[in-house]
């Protein structure tokens, strides 16, 4: 996947990214940064990140973004699906 992402294809990316757990994501306003929560099943956020439009964008930048994330949240003993990039 090398094309620029639209921000659809960036939220439904990061949506899968952070299972079994609940990704949250959201923009605030038009060309504004995307907004992550990673949440448990009882709604208690695990983490958050501000993402610019030129990273949820760009495939390679927002895979990076994510795995630094979930390394994070394994970092704090948290067990994700495998999970990689669409192509």
């Amino acid at each position: 996947m090398n094309a620029p992402l639209r921000i659809n294809e960036a939220l439904l990316i990061a949506g899968h990214a952070f299972e079994p757990f609940q990704c949250v994501a959201w923009q605030a306003a038009v060309g504004s940064e995307l907004s992550l929560r990673v949440l448990d099943k009882t709604n208690n956020p695990l983490g958050s990140k501000q993402i610019s439009s030129s990273t949820y964008s760009d495939p390679v930048q927002l895979a990076s973004l994510i795995e630094e994330v979930r390394a994070e949240l394994s970092g704090k003993g948290y067990d994700l699906k495998n999970w990689s990039m669409p192509k």
